[in-house]
């Protein structure tokens, strides 16, 4: 089986001088390499290309064979790295946590230690007849959730 950390490697040398970053490598049985990038404008076939070019010219297929996928992480994908976080600052994602609870707000911010989301909730402020609608932070570790992904 293809040693997954010597992808790694090679993705990260193909994108050495790229904007792109990687997000994931996954090598399946039957030698399936399986690559996800992403980019803060959007990954073009190019890019893609490029990639798959350099993992052909590096592995030899003489002594394992192997069948290569590279593409992006795409809109709908939970997200799996820092930088996913970082580039969807301001836009609206749905949070699933390890307790089941489905949450949809803003992402606020995010660093090595977990994230935040902006939700808006209506609140009836006392003397007051209706409700207005009050922003609250929720602050989530990484460990605490199932998956965040952008929401539409």
């Amino acid at each position: 089986m293809i040693d997954k950390n010597i992808v790694i490697s090679l993705v990260e040398e193909a994108l050495n001088e790229s904007d792109s970053f990687l997000v994931d490598v996954v090598v399946k049985p039957g030698n399936l390499i399986v690559v996800e990038i992403d980019n803060e404008e959007g990954v073009d076939i190019d890019e893609c290309v490029k990639i798959n070019r350099h993992i052909e010219a590096s592995l030899d297929r003489e002594i394992e064979d192997y069948e290569l996928e590279v593409g992006s992480a795409g809109l709908t994908s939970a997200f799996k790295v820092l930088r996913q976080y970082q580039k969807n600052i301001g836009n609206p994602v749905e949070v699933l946590s390890k307790d089941g609870k489905k949450i949809s707000g803003l992402l606020k911010d995010a660093d090595e230690s977990g994230f935040t989301i902006t939700v808006i909730v209506k609140e009836k402020p006392e003397g007051s007849k209706r409700k207005v609608d009050v922003e609250h932070d929720i602050r989530y570790k990484y460990d605490e959730v199932k998956y965040v992904k952008y929401k539409f």
